[in-house]
């Protein structure tokens, strides 16, 4: 990657001074429209879920089986990106991804099977998986030349546009066909691509200026222990990023299979969860300065396992929504913060490897849950959000020592 000195040439015109804090900042709100177009896309896909599981006659299971597509299309994605970013640049994987995401996102209607459904869905989840991995890898590179802790910021625009997002197909679920909805997504993802792509296609990632201390600059090769840190902070993620999966494709089937919710409320569920995060990865960075990462972690993945015990075991719709908005109060800040401490420790390749853990879990949680769900319950299924919710706050205590290493 050029240094970040070479970004003053960039843009032509502009007085040599100002135009990296200024180019800084485009590449910042670039970054983020892409964050809040992954979760609008992601959420407006998952709450047809129950509208296309009827189309398709599936049961739960043939479900599980139809979303694995996403999980095995997107990790298998995952593995590949960081050496597409490592090749081409961060920035163009991120464009081109935001591309493929926005034409999927309108074929799973189209389908009449479980398994064309699955099919689909494997190429939906290719184009999910790797603009994840770059928007992350770019993510980390801008902050640590902003050098400030902002990284929350990037997953609070996911999770705003994962609200907008569920909040608009609920809707529209009653009076608008999944055909009809999810075309319109396309449309959308590509018209916002086409203006924030080319932000990030004139500028390269920046890396950390020169006048940052040695040994806060990132790491270059990471060694073994490195690689098993990224790998605990990738579990952690994991854990985590399960809870946000299962919530996002069976959240919804929950409360109107099981509590007889109304479609649009149902619908609300997801749009509420992601409220919860919202608010809390907004929060994030004063919360990050002033508890601390352990602590972050810890209370976290006890508040979000309290909420999921909640939000699954409720016997009344309304105590459920408040039991997913806890969760998603808990779930907020614990994977930004996993990936960061990841990119800290290994770079890059440290941000592809805990992305590719995390992500895994957000991707695989839903099939699993669907098995689970036809050996038990649904209910019982999604307590183990809850289950994992807590071992990441195990796990976050006890690397307590380890996430105090690397740069702030």
């Amino acid at each position: 990657m050029p240094h970040l000195n070479k970004l003053r040439t960039a843009v032509p015109g502009e007085a040599g001074g100002d135009t990296a804090p200024r180019t800084l900042a485009r590449l910042r709100t670039a970054l983020t429209l892409f964050f809040a177009l992954d979760g609008f896309l992601f959420a407006g896909w998952v709450v047809r879920i129950p509208a296309i599981k009827q189309q398709t006659g599936a049961s739960a299971s043939d479900l599980g089986l139809a979303l694995l597509g996403v999980s095995a299309g997107a990790v298998v994605t995952m593995t590949l990106t960081g050496r597409l970013c490592r090749r081409f640049g961060s920035h163009p994987v991120t464009v081109a991804s935001a591309v493929l995401l926005s034409l999927s996102i309108a074929l799973p209607p189209l389908t009449y099977s479980a398994l064309a459904l699955g099919l689909v869905l494997l190429v939906f989840g290719t184009a999910y998986g790797g603009i994840n991995v770059a928007m992350n890898s770019a993510a980390v590179d801008l902050v640590a030349a902003l050098r400030r802790p902002v990284m929350p910021s990037f997953h609070a625009a996911f999770s705003l546009g994962g609200m907008l997002g569920a909040g608009l197909g609920g809707l529209v679920a009653g009076g608008l066909s999944p055909t009809a909805h999810l075309l319109g997504l396309t449309v959308a993802g590509l018209v916002l691509t086409a203006v924030a792509g080319p932000v990030l296609l004139r500028h390269p990632s920046p890396t950390v200026p020169e006048t940052v201390p040695a040994d806060e600059r990132a790491p270059g090769r990471p060694d073994g222990r490195s690689r098993r840190l990224v790998t605990v902070f990738g579990v952690i993620a994991l854990c985590t990023a399960y809870g946000e999966g299962a919530l996002a494709d069976w959240g919804a089937l929950h409360l109107e299979q099981d509590l007889h919710a109304h479609p649009g409320v149902a619908a609300a569920g997801y749009s509420l969860f992601a409220l919860a995060m919202t608010a809390g990865r907004l929060s994030g960075t004063t919360m990050l300065e002033r508890l601390g990462q352990t602590r972050t972690l810890v209370a976290g993945g006890a508040t979000a396992a309290t909420g999921m015990l909640l939000g699954a075991l409720a016997p009344t719709v309304w105590l459920a929504l408040l039991g997913f908005a806890v969760t998603g109060l808990g779930l907020a800040n614990i994977f930004p913060v996993a990936v960061a401490r990841a990119g800290a420790v290994a770079g890059p390749g440290g941000v592809a490897a805990a992305s590719t853990l995390g992500y895994g879990g957000m991707l695989l949680g839903p099939p699993a849950i669907g098995f689970l769900a036809d050996w038990f319950s649904l209910p019982v299924a999604l307590t183990t959000v809850a289950v994992l919710a807590a071992g990441a706050a195990v796990i976050g205590y006890a690397a307590r020592g380890a996430s105090s290493a690397g740069r702030p």
